[in-house]
């Protein structure tokens, strides 16, 4: 964690804004990182879980591209780009429950901006951002708290859907070796 404080405070000291990405392995802390930063140092968080494909985006031909699983270009139409130019970003959030989008959430004004969440490094998303963090975990340990968190029903839909999913992303872009920051909680 000062890893990445120190890295985005080094880059403060020349901007207005730090715009940073927290990517990795599904269970590796990355929204409780994120969320102590938020609360910790005052930095606004974007969550890659509020850019999940919608249902019409859902094709073989979307699935079948690493990292298409997420709507991207969508944060980078209604956040990344905005941030770069000095707007204040408003964006809408998908509900997983309801299956579409939610009501439009202003992003909270602050010198830096956390965009947490597996795929937050896709290629198209990369120049976007000042520093880039990856955050990994022991397979058998993530596999433990996806099961605590999700059960072992949906632990299994994970490890034979989701895992292998983040992974083809992981390998096809080299997203832990490109990233400036490689951490472990």
């Amino acid at each position: 964690m000062t890893a990445l404080v120190r890295a985005v405070e080094a880059l403060r000291a020349g901007r207005s804004r730090v715009i940073a990405a927290l990517d990795g392995r599904c269970a590796s802390g990355k929204t409780t990182l994120a969320e102590g930063l938020a609360r910790e140092h005052g930095w606004s968080v974007v969550h890659m879980d509020h850019f999940f494909l919608r249902p019409e985006q859902r094709t073989l031909e979307r699935y079948a591209q690493p990292g298409g699983n997420v709507d991207y270009e969508r944060l980078l139409e209604e956040v990344l780009l905005p941030l770069r130019r000095g707007d204040a970003p408003v964006y809408r959030p998908f509900d997983c429950r309801s299956m579409r989008l939610g009501e439009p959430i202003p992003l909270a004004p602050a010198p830096v901006v956390l965009v947490e969440g597996s795929y937050s490094c896709h290629p198209a998303l990369w120049d976007s951002y000042d520093v880039r963090a990856f955050l990994t975990i022991d397979p058998a340990r993530q596999m433990e708290r996806v099961a605590a968190r999700e059960g072992e029903e949906r632990a299994r839909v994970f490890r034979e859907r989701w895992i292998p999913l983040e992974e083809r992303y992981f390998s096809a872009f080299d997203v832990e070796g490109r990233c400036d920051l490689r951490l472990e909680m």
